[in-house]
C-alpha cells in the first residue's frame, strides 16, 4: 500500500499524467466538483480559498465525478470552461471519474483508507464537493462533508494550521 499522496499519479483534463509528488512541499484540498449540483456554487469559495492561501504553500486539486445523481454532465475542456467562466476557478481540475466505492480511481481508495482512521470506515465521498486535506509530508490529516462549504471557520483553521507547519525531509 502507498505511503502518502505523493505516490499517485492521476490524469488532467487533457489526459496528461499529472505526479502528485510535483506538489510536495505544498498543502493540498482535494474535492470531488461537480458542474449540475446544489452545492456547485462551493467552486467560489474554493476558488477565493485559493486564492488567499496559494501563496504561501496551499493547491486545491478538483476532481469531477458523475457518481452523484449525473450531476457533472460535462466532458473534458467543458469542465474548464464552466469552472472558469462562471465561478473565476484557476485551480487544478484533474480528469473525470469515479470516486466511490470499488471502482474508484486509485488516489480516491487511498483517500477512503487513510480518512478511515479519522473517524469512519471507508470514508469515500458521500456527495459532490467532499474536501480531503492533505499536509506538506503527503499524509491525509483531515476530511471535510459535502456542506462544510469553503468558507468555513472550520477549514480556514486547518488550512492555517497545516501551512505553519514545515515539510519534514525525508533523506
Amino acid at each position: 500500500m502507498s505511503q502518502n499522496i505523493y505516490d499517485f499519479s492521476v490524469k488532467d483534463l487533457h489526459g496528461k499524467i499529472v505526479h502528485l509528488a510535483d506538489y510536495k512541499g505544498k498543502v493540498l484540498l482535494i474535492v470531488n466538483i461537480a458542474s449540475a449540483c446544489g452545492l456547485t456554487p462551493q467552486l467560489d469559495g474554493l476558488q477565493k480559498l485559493y486564492e488567499k492561501y496559494r501563496g504561501k504553500g496551499f493547491e486545491i486539486l478538483g476532481f469531477p465525478s458523475n457518481e452523484f445523481a449525473g450531476q457533472e454532465p460535462l466532458k473534458g475542456d467543458a469542465i474548464q470552461e464552466f469552472c472558469s467562466v462562471n465561478y473565476g476557478v484557476n485551480f487544478k481540475i484533474m480528469h473525470k471519474g469515479k470516486v466511490k466505492g470499488s471502482h474508484a480511481q486509485p488516489l480516491y481508495q487511498f483517500l477512503a483508507e487513510e480518512t478511515k482512521i479519522l473517524g469512519l470506515k471507508k470514508n469515500f465521498p458521500v456527495w459532490n464537493f467532499q474536501k480531503y486535506l492533505v499536509d506538506r509530508n503527503g499524509n491525509v490529516v483531515d476530511y471535510f462533508i459535502p456542506t462544510t462549504t469553503p468558507e468555513s471557520d472550520k477549514i480556514a483553521e486547518k488550512v492555517e494550521k497545516y501551512l505553519a507547519e514545515k515539510a519534514v525531509e525525508i533523506v
